[in-house]
């Protein structure tokens, strides 16, 4: 028996360079989203943080283990082997990632951004599922958790089950049924990083999932997208039973993926990216959606649960044979 490594985070002891790179990244991420807040609040040199932090997340994102004599070095070449390595899904990623950056400058724009962005996501997981099983099963993946996600959704709208007693009424468009585009778009995507993040386990994939609308509940409330009428409120007025809806949906769709392409979720280089990032990039995003709306209180929950998420998923892997 040997202790093993989670995407290769600690090697040693010691952290590794892709955990070392994500975090200075996101601590750059966090320097413009800092900036976006005082743009918000009428301080001008904002946008001075903004336009330092946003290209500094991508050259650390890049060489950030590297800092000293030969980072200059280190950082052109792993662009110069990145322009070379950028799989579509990667592209549609990014695409995701810049789509939430305009948000605290443009709070009307939400809904919009929200779509897009979205939308950008959805594809990304496709191309990913394309990529590593072919079209047809990723035309199956993305088609079983549209459908169902928009069934379930449906349902419990209409009945309160499996969810709670919630509405859809008033909800930005657009709308499939009553229900935001945005809804079934992402329970594709997310069972499918939270899988990949999960090894192919589809319980733990389910956990993640409900991780995630931790977050969802007080921010998609605060922006009109459903609002509950539950009478028994634990968190943003959703009930246990949401809570509980969520995993065992997530699950399911998790553990129907593992049956249509088995393969994706199987023992792999886990120095390779995939479109587990998804969810680690959420896990930045979503709290700072619910700062720009003013739910402090809630976004520290979302990122403590979110990280909690994550470090059980690093448990779980953990040790290996």
């Amino acid at each position: 028996m040997r202790r093993g490594t989670v995407s290769g985070e600690r090697r040693g002891g010691r952290v590794s360079p892709l955990f070392l790179r994500s975090g200075l990244a996101f601590a750059a991420l966090g320097v413009s989203f800092l900036g976006a807040l005082l743009v918000l609040n009428g301080v001008a040199g904002g946008l001075v943080l903004i336009a330092l932090g946003l290209p500094l997340t991508g050259v650390l994102a890049l060489a950030g283990d590297a800092l000293g004599p030969k980072f200059g070095q280190v950082l052109r070449l792993r662009a110069a082997d990145v322009s070379t390595q950028m799989r579509p899904w990667m592209w549609l990623t990014a695409l995701y990632v810049g789509l939430k950056i305009p948000v605290p400058l443009w709070p009307d724009g939400f809904p919009l951004l929200a779509l897009l962005s979205t939308g950008a996501l959805f594809a990304a997981a496709f191309a990913f599922a394309w990529e590593r099983a072919g079209v047809r099963r990723a035309l199956m993946m993305a088609a079983l958790a549209f459908a169902v996600g928009l069934g379930v959704e449906l349902l419990g709208s209409r009945t309160g089950f499996p969810f709670g007693v919630y509405s859809y009424a008033g909800a930005p468009a657009p709308t499939l049924l009553t229900v935001p585009l945005i809804v079934p778009l992402g329970w594709f995507a997310f069972p499918l990083a939270a899988l990949l993040l999960a090894g192919g386990r589809a319980w733990l994939a389910g956990l993640l999932v409900l991780a995630w609308d931790v977050g969802l509940e007080p921010l998609m409330t605060t922006e009109g997208y459903w609002r509950w009428s539950d009478p028994a409120p634990v968190w943003a007025g959703a009930p246990v039973q949401n809570f509980v809806g969520w995993w065992a949906v997530g699950t399911g769709i998790a553990w129907a993926f593992t049956r249509i392409a088995p393969g994706m979720f199987g023992a792999s280089d886990q120095r390779r990216p995939t479109f587990a990032l998804a969810y680690p990039i959420e896990t930045f995003f979503l709290p700072g959606g619910l700062v720009l709306v003013g739910r402090y209180a809630e976004a520290g929950v979302t990122l403590a649960v979110m990280l909690a998420g994550l470090g059980l998923t690093r448990a779980v892997r953990g040790v290996r044979t």
